[in-house]
Protein backbone atom coordinates (compact mmCIF):
# COMPACT_ATOMS: atom_id res chain seq x y z
CA UNK A 1 0.00 0.00 0.00
CA UNK A 2 2.72 2.82 0.61
CA UNK A 3 4.72 1.85 -2.76
CA UNK A 4 1.53 2.42 -4.27
CA UNK A 5 1.01 5.55 -2.23
CA UNK A 6 4.34 6.88 -3.01
CA UNK A 7 3.26 6.74 -6.84
CA UNK A 8 0.38 8.31 -6.44
CA UNK A 9 2.01 11.38 -5.59
CA UNK A 10 5.43 11.05 -7.05
CA UNK A 11 4.84 14.04 -9.40
CA UNK A 12 4.03 15.96 -5.91
CA UNK A 13 7.09 14.44 -4.07
CA UNK A 14 9.51 15.65 -7.05
CA UNK A 15 8.12 18.95 -7.71
CA UNK A 16 8.51 19.61 -3.88
CA UNK A 17 12.38 18.33 -3.71
CA UNK A 18 12.92 20.64 -6.70
CA UNK A 19 11.86 23.63 -4.91
CA UNK A 20 13.62 22.50 -1.57
CA UNK A 21 16.97 22.32 -3.79
CA UNK A 22 16.43 25.93 -5.19
CA UNK A 23 16.38 27.53 -1.40
CA UNK A 24 20.09 26.71 -1.34
CA UNK A 25 21.90 29.14 -3.12
CA UNK A 26 24.57 27.21 -3.33
CA UNK A 27 23.22 24.51 -5.36
CA UNK A 28 21.51 27.70 -8.26
CA UNK A 29 24.44 26.69 -10.78
CA UNK A 30 23.98 23.09 -10.47
CA UNK A 31 20.20 23.49 -10.89
CA UNK A 32 20.44 25.69 -13.44
CA UNK A 33 23.01 23.42 -15.77
CA UNK A 34 20.33 20.65 -15.11
CA UNK A 35 17.63 22.42 -16.03
CA UNK A 36 19.06 23.81 -19.58
CA UNK A 37 20.08 20.03 -19.92
CA UNK A 38 16.39 18.65 -19.34
CA UNK A 39 14.41 21.08 -21.12
CA UNK A 40 17.23 21.60 -24.18
CA UNK A 41 19.40 18.82 -24.85
CA UNK A 42 18.55 15.77 -23.25
CA UNK A 43 16.53 14.35 -26.35
CA UNK A 44 16.64 10.42 -24.56
CA UNK A 45 12.57 10.69 -24.07
CA UNK A 46 12.56 10.59 -28.18
CA UNK A 47 15.35 8.16 -28.44
CA UNK A 48 14.70 5.41 -25.78
CA UNK A 49 15.03 6.44 -23.03
CA UNK A 50 17.38 5.30 -20.11
CA UNK A 51 16.31 1.80 -19.43
CA UNK A 52 17.89 0.87 -15.74
CA UNK A 53 17.31 -3.01 -15.49
CA UNK A 54 18.10 -1.87 -11.68
CA UNK A 55 14.98 0.27 -11.51
CA UNK A 56 12.83 -1.85 -13.12
CA UNK A 57 13.33 -5.13 -11.11
CA UNK A 58 13.56 -2.78 -8.08
CA UNK A 59 11.07 -4.94 -4.88
CA UNK A 60 9.38 -1.47 -5.16
CA UNK A 61 7.51 -2.52 -7.92
CA UNK A 62 7.20 -5.54 -6.72
CA UNK A 63 4.73 -4.11 -3.35
CA UNK A 64 3.18 -2.30 -6.01
CA UNK A 65 2.21 -4.70 -8.31
CA UNK A 66 0.99 -7.01 -5.26
CA UNK A 67 -1.34 -4.29 -4.10
CA UNK A 68 -4.28 -4.92 -6.77
CA UNK A 69 -2.72 -7.32 -7.64
CA UNK A 70 -1.45 -6.65 -10.77
CA UNK A 71 -0.65 -9.49 -13.33
CA UNK A 72 0.04 -10.37 -16.71
CA UNK A 73 -1.19 -13.45 -19.13
CA UNK A 74 0.67 -14.40 -22.42
CA UNK A 75 -1.51 -16.31 -25.38
CA UNK A 76 1.47 -16.90 -27.43
CA UNK A 77 5.14 -16.28 -27.26
CA UNK A 78 6.59 -13.22 -29.25
CA UNK A 79 10.14 -14.73 -31.38
CA UNK A 80 12.44 -11.37 -30.52
CA UNK A 81 13.80 -11.05 -34.51
CA UNK A 82 11.32 -8.23 -35.37
CA UNK A 83 9.75 -5.20 -33.26
CA UNK A 84 6.41 -5.10 -32.02
CA UNK A 85 3.37 -2.66 -31.34
CA UNK A 86 1.43 -3.22 -28.31
CA UNK A 87 -1.89 -1.26 -28.12
CA UNK A 88 -2.84 -1.25 -24.14
CA UNK A 89 -7.02 -0.94 -23.56
CA UNK A 90 -8.61 0.57 -22.13
CA UNK A 91 -6.90 3.67 -20.89
CA UNK A 92 -8.18 3.78 -17.49
CA UNK A 93 -7.63 6.97 -15.40
CA UNK A 94 -4.03 6.81 -15.58
CA UNK A 95 -3.10 2.98 -16.51
CA UNK A 96 -1.41 2.00 -13.76
CA UNK A 97 -1.66 -1.90 -15.04
CA UNK A 98 0.29 -0.43 -18.37
CA UNK A 99 3.07 0.87 -15.79
CA UNK A 100 2.81 -2.25 -14.15
CA UNK A 101 2.90 -4.85 -16.79
CA UNK A 102 5.56 -2.75 -19.07
CA UNK A 103 7.12 -0.29 -17.74
CA UNK A 104 8.50 -2.77 -14.86
CA UNK A 105 9.42 -6.49 -14.20
CA UNK A 106 6.59 -6.82 -11.36
CA UNK A 107 4.65 -8.93 -13.51
CA UNK A 108 7.63 -10.84 -15.44
CA UNK A 109 7.56 -9.40 -18.66
CA UNK A 110 11.25 -10.26 -19.56
CA UNK A 111 10.30 -13.94 -18.32
CA UNK A 112 7.40 -14.32 -20.34
CA UNK A 113 8.92 -12.74 -23.89
CA UNK A 114 12.71 -13.20 -23.21
CA UNK A 115 14.27 -10.48 -25.98
CA UNK A 116 11.52 -8.13 -26.03
CA UNK A 117 12.65 -4.97 -25.02
CA UNK A 118 9.30 -2.88 -23.80
CA UNK A 119 9.01 0.75 -23.57
CA UNK A 120 5.94 2.29 -22.53
CA UNK A 121 4.71 5.96 -24.29
CA UNK A 122 3.35 9.00 -22.63
CA UNK A 123 3.01 12.22 -23.45
CA UNK A 124 5.75 14.59 -24.25
CA UNK A 125 4.62 17.07 -21.27
CA UNK A 126 5.56 14.33 -18.88
CA UNK A 127 9.34 14.72 -19.56
CA UNK A 128 9.29 18.54 -18.54
CA UNK A 129 9.46 17.61 -14.59
CA UNK A 130 12.70 17.62 -13.38
CA UNK A 131 13.49 14.25 -11.58
CA UNK A 132 10.51 13.20 -12.46
CA UNK A 133 11.33 12.34 -16.16
CA UNK A 134 14.68 10.78 -15.15
CA UNK A 135 12.51 7.65 -13.34
CA UNK A 136 10.20 7.65 -16.25
CA UNK A 137 13.37 7.26 -18.71
CA UNK A 138 14.88 5.06 -16.21
CA UNK A 139 11.71 2.72 -16.57
CA UNK A 140 12.35 2.70 -20.36
CA UNK A 141 9.06 5.55 -20.57
CA UNK A 142 9.56 7.54 -23.93
CA UNK A 143 7.61 10.44 -25.62
CA UNK A 144 4.56 8.82 -27.54
CA UNK A 145 5.29 11.51 -30.49
CA UNK A 146 6.27 10.11 -33.68
CA UNK A 147 9.97 10.46 -34.02
CA UNK A 148 9.97 8.89 -30.95
CA UNK A 149 7.74 5.76 -31.75
CA UNK A 150 10.14 5.64 -35.07
CA UNK A 151 13.70 5.72 -33.39
CA UNK A 152 12.60 3.04 -30.92
CA UNK A 153 11.20 0.54 -33.66
CA UNK A 154 14.05 1.52 -36.35
CA UNK A 155 16.29 0.60 -33.17
CA UNK A 156 16.22 -3.23 -34.22
CA UNK A 157 14.83 -7.09 -33.56
CA UNK A 158 12.95 -7.50 -30.48
CA UNK A 159 12.38 -3.41 -29.81
CA UNK A 160 8.91 -2.67 -28.57
CA UNK A 161 6.37 -0.09 -28.26
CA UNK A 162 3.44 0.04 -26.05
CA UNK A 163 0.88 3.07 -26.74
CA UNK A 164 -2.08 3.67 -24.23
CA UNK A 165 -4.26 3.91 -27.68
CA UNK A 166 -7.52 5.50 -26.04
CA UNK A 167 -5.77 8.46 -24.87
CA UNK A 168 -7.30 11.34 -23.13
CA UNK A 169 -10.09 11.41 -24.30
CA UNK A 170 -10.84 7.52 -23.21
CA UNK A 171 -10.10 8.39 -19.60
CA UNK A 172 -13.68 10.45 -19.67
CA UNK A 173 -15.10 7.06 -20.14
CA UNK A 174 -13.32 5.07 -17.29
CA UNK A 175 -15.54 3.39 -14.94
CA UNK A 176 -15.58 0.52 -12.85
CA UNK A 177 -17.48 -2.54 -14.55
CA UNK A 178 -17.26 -0.72 -18.38
CA UNK A 179 -15.28 -1.38 -21.32
CA UNK A 180 -16.27 2.08 -23.84
CA UNK A 181 -13.25 1.91 -25.97
CA UNK A 182 -12.02 4.96 -28.07
CA UNK A 183 -10.30 2.72 -31.00
CA UNK A 184 -12.25 3.30 -34.18
CA UNK A 185 -10.65 6.97 -35.36
CA UNK A 186 -7.22 5.71 -34.27
CA UNK A 187 -5.38 4.55 -37.26
CA UNK A 188 -1.87 5.96 -36.40
CA UNK A 189 -0.22 3.57 -34.24
CA UNK A 190 -1.75 0.63 -36.98
CA UNK A 191 0.27 2.88 -40.04
CA UNK A 192 3.37 3.05 -37.70
CA UNK A 193 3.54 -0.49 -37.48
CA UNK A 194 2.78 -1.47 -41.12
CA UNK A 195 6.10 1.88 -42.09
CA UNK A 196 8.09 -0.40 -39.94
CA UNK A 197 7.23 -3.96 -40.48
CA UNK A 198 6.01 -4.39 -36.44
CA UNK A 199 3.99 -7.20 -35.61
CA UNK A 200 0.58 -5.66 -34.00
CA UNK A 201 -0.34 -7.36 -30.54
CA UNK A 202 -3.49 -6.11 -28.93
CA UNK A 203 -3.78 -6.03 -25.00
CA UNK A 204 -6.42 -6.09 -23.08
CA UNK A 205 -6.44 -5.05 -19.04
CA UNK A 206 -9.42 -6.75 -17.20
CA UNK A 207 -9.93 -4.26 -14.10
CA UNK A 208 -8.02 -1.44 -15.09
CA UNK A 209 -10.96 0.97 -15.33
CA UNK A 210 -12.26 -0.70 -11.43
CA UNK A 211 -9.25 0.79 -9.62
CA UNK A 212 -11.01 4.38 -9.61
CA UNK A 213 -14.56 5.84 -9.35
CA UNK A 214 -15.39 8.65 -11.81
CA UNK A 215 -17.99 11.67 -11.50
CA UNK A 216 -20.57 11.52 -14.01
CA UNK A 217 -19.33 13.71 -17.08
CA UNK A 218 -22.15 11.79 -20.25
CA UNK A 219 -22.36 14.03 -23.30
CA UNK A 220 -24.27 16.54 -22.85
CA UNK A 221 -23.11 17.44 -19.21
CA UNK A 222 -21.46 20.65 -17.87
CA UNK A 223 -18.51 18.56 -16.65
CA UNK A 224 -18.29 16.44 -19.97
CA UNK A 225 -17.78 19.68 -22.09
CA UNK A 226 -15.51 21.41 -19.39
CA UNK A 227 -13.05 18.16 -20.04
CA UNK A 228 -13.52 18.29 -23.76
CA UNK A 229 -12.85 22.16 -23.81
CA UNK A 230 -9.83 21.36 -21.73
CA UNK A 231 -8.62 18.53 -23.65
CA UNK A 232 -8.99 20.89 -26.80
CA UNK A 233 -6.68 23.33 -25.34
CA UNK A 234 -3.73 21.38 -23.15
CA UNK A 235 -3.60 18.20 -25.15
CA UNK A 236 -4.84 16.11 -22.39
CA UNK A 237 -7.90 15.90 -19.91
CA UNK A 238 -8.38 15.99 -16.07
CA UNK A 239 -11.29 13.37 -15.17
CA UNK A 240 -12.81 14.06 -12.10
CA UNK A 241 -11.95 10.84 -10.42
CA UNK A 242 -11.68 10.08 -6.43
CA UNK A 243 -10.37 6.08 -5.22
CA UNK A 244 -9.42 5.28 -1.31
CA UNK A 245 -7.07 7.08 1.24
CA UNK A 246 -4.30 5.63 3.29
CA UNK A 247 -6.64 5.38 6.05
CA UNK A 248 -10.37 5.44 4.84
CA UNK A 249 -11.82 3.31 2.47
CA UNK A 250 -14.26 5.61 0.94
CA UNK A 251 -12.44 9.35 -0.48
CA UNK A 252 -8.75 9.72 -1.51
CA UNK A 253 -6.41 9.35 -4.63
CA UNK A 254 -4.93 6.23 -4.26
CA UNK A 255 -6.70 3.56 -6.39
CA UNK A 256 -8.72 0.69 -5.23
CA UNK A 257 -7.38 -2.73 -4.50
CA UNK A 258 -9.08 -4.37 -7.55
CA UNK A 259 -7.08 -7.38 -9.62
CA UNK A 260 -6.13 -5.82 -12.94
CA UNK A 261 -4.72 -8.83 -15.35
CA UNK A 262 -3.21 -7.88 -18.66
CA UNK A 263 -3.88 -10.38 -21.28
CA UNK A 264 -1.30 -10.35 -23.93
CA UNK A 265 -3.17 -11.08 -27.06
CA UNK A 266 -1.78 -13.09 -30.44
CA UNK A 267 0.46 -11.04 -32.84
CA UNK A 268 -1.22 -9.81 -36.19
CA UNK A 269 1.08 -9.88 -38.71
CA UNK A 270 1.95 -6.67 -41.24
CA UNK A 271 3.23 -6.75 -44.32
CA UNK A 272 6.04 -3.64 -43.98
CA UNK A 273 5.28 -0.60 -46.44
CA UNK A 274 6.57 2.93 -46.29
CA UNK A 275 3.31 4.15 -47.41
CA UNK A 276 0.53 2.18 -46.89
CA UNK A 277 -2.71 3.14 -48.20
CA UNK A 278 -5.94 3.65 -46.22
CA UNK A 279 -7.42 0.70 -47.55
CA UNK A 280 -4.66 -1.64 -46.24
CA UNK A 281 -4.83 0.42 -42.81
CA UNK A 282 -8.66 -0.05 -42.51
CA UNK A 283 -7.78 -3.97 -43.46
CA UNK A 284 -5.38 -4.31 -40.10
CA UNK A 285 -7.68 -2.37 -38.34
CA UNK A 286 -10.25 -4.87 -38.80
CA UNK A 287 -7.94 -7.83 -37.78
CA UNK A 288 -6.73 -5.62 -34.82
CA UNK A 289 -10.43 -5.10 -33.21
CA UNK A 290 -11.81 -8.92 -34.20
CA UNK A 291 -8.36 -9.97 -32.02
CA UNK A 292 -8.97 -6.92 -29.21
CA UNK A 293 -12.54 -8.72 -29.16
CA UNK A 294 -12.07 -12.52 -29.14
CA UNK A 295 -9.84 -11.72 -26.06
CA UNK A 296 -12.68 -9.87 -23.91
CA UNK A 297 -15.20 -12.98 -25.47
CA UNK A 298 -12.35 -15.27 -23.93
CA UNK A 299 -12.21 -13.98 -20.75
CA UNK A 300 -15.03 -11.86 -19.72
CA UNK A 301 -16.55 -14.43 -18.07
CA UNK A 302 -13.61 -15.25 -15.59
CA UNK A 303 -11.90 -11.73 -14.83
CA UNK A 304 -14.61 -9.45 -15.24
CA UNK A 305 -17.46 -11.24 -13.83
CA UNK A 306 -18.94 -7.73 -12.26
CA UNK A 307 -19.01 -5.72 -15.52
CA UNK A 308 -22.00 -3.79 -16.24
CA UNK A 309 -22.29 -3.93 -20.06
CA UNK A 310 -20.37 -5.89 -22.86
CA UNK A 311 -17.07 -4.50 -24.86
CA UNK A 312 -17.84 -1.11 -26.72
CA UNK A 313 -15.89 0.86 -29.30
CA UNK A 314 -17.69 3.92 -28.85
CA UNK A 315 -15.45 6.06 -31.69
Amino acid sequence: MLAVAVWSVMIVIMTCAWLVLWSFPPLWPLLTVYLIWARWIDDSPERGGRRSRWLRSSRFWMYFADYYPASMMKEEDLPADRPYVFGYHPHGIIGMGALATFATEATGFSVGFPGIKPHLLTLSSNFQMPFYRDILLALGVCSVSKQSCSNILKSGPGFAITIVVGGAAESLSARPGTADLTLRKRLGFIKLAIQHGADLVPVFSFGENDIYEQMPNEKGTTVYALQRKFQSIFGFTLPLFHGRGLLNYNLGLMPYRRQIIAVIGKPIRVTKCDKPTLEEVMRVQTKYIEELTRIWNTYKDTFAKARLRELNIIE
